[in-house]
């Protein structure tokens, strides 16, 4: 596991504000404080996989499609930058997010563009599963 940033630092996720402001709260809060949407979730995982927080994307990954475990990172595997382009509140208790995530290993630039899907149970949001393009 990365160091975590320091609470002044920028979030990975790219929203514009610091760590302990965005995702970091997400990451190191108790259980009762939860990502508020499908969004917020979903750039707090990107930003649980630049600092290798498997612990957290197991815990947000839904129990019916949760793998058993992550597996490691790839080395030099480099997180480069996230665009959410879209969130889309289905009902209460379904969202997706279509994002795409950059990132560079040996020398090779790769994008994941993917759309998302969410749901909320007991007050609380879990990502499914995702489409790829």
């Amino acid at each position: 596991m990365h160091k975590l940033p320091s609470t002044a630092s920028p979030c990975p996720c790219g929203r514009g504000r610091t760590y302990a402001a965005c995702c970091g709260r997400w990451h190191s809060g108790p259980l009762h404080l939860q990502a508020p949407d499908a969004e917020a979730l979903m750039r707090s995982r990107y930003s649980a996989f630049v600092l290798q927080l498997q612990d957290y994307l197991l815990a947000t990954w839904h129990p019916d499609t949760r793998p058993a475990s992550l597996g490691a990172d790839e080395p030099g595997l480099k997180w480069l930058g996230l665009e959410v382009r879209r969130h889309e509140r289905q009902d209460d208790d379904h969202a997706r997010v279509e994002f795409v995530a950059r990132s560079k290993l040996g020398g090779r630039a790769h994008r994941l563009h993917e759309l998302s899907r969410f749901v909320r149970e007991q007050g609380r949001w879990f990502y499914v599963d995702g489409e790829l393009y």
